[in-house]
Order: C-alpha cells, then structure tokens, then sequence
C-alpha cells in the first residue's frame, strides 16, 4: 500500500499531506522503505516462488 491513500489516526488528514508530526514522521518512514517495503512476507515468498518457476520453465524451453 502507498502512503497517499492512509489516513493518519492522530489528525485523520491523509498520511501524504503530513500536517502533523506523526504523519511526517511516517511519510518518510515509508519513503526510505522502498518500493517493496510495503509487503507482506507472503507476498514477497510469493513472487520469489513465481519468479523460480518462470526461470525453470525458460531454462527447460530453451533446452528442448
């Protein structure tokens, strides 16, 4: 999820804005994370079984 669609618990102003200390403070916290930061350990084992799958099936078509 990005940070321009939470909303901020403490001043109930999107994250993105950052009107007040706790959204700044987590705006830049999901900034310095990056673009995988976001998810979850069951996505990430997900797309790196995905990824293994798609190597094996182009290793085994460019040997047949």
């Amino acid at each position: 999820m990005t940070y321009d669609r939470l909303v901020c618990a403490n001043c109930a102003a999107p994250v993105a804005e950052g009107r007040c200390p706790v959204c700044r403070a987590n705006r830049e916290r999901l900034q310095q994370q990056g673009p995988l930061g976001g998810l979850s350990p069951t996505a990430l084992l997900t797309l790196l079984v995905v990824l293994i799958a798609a190597m094996a099936l182009l290793a085994a078509y460019r040997t047949a």
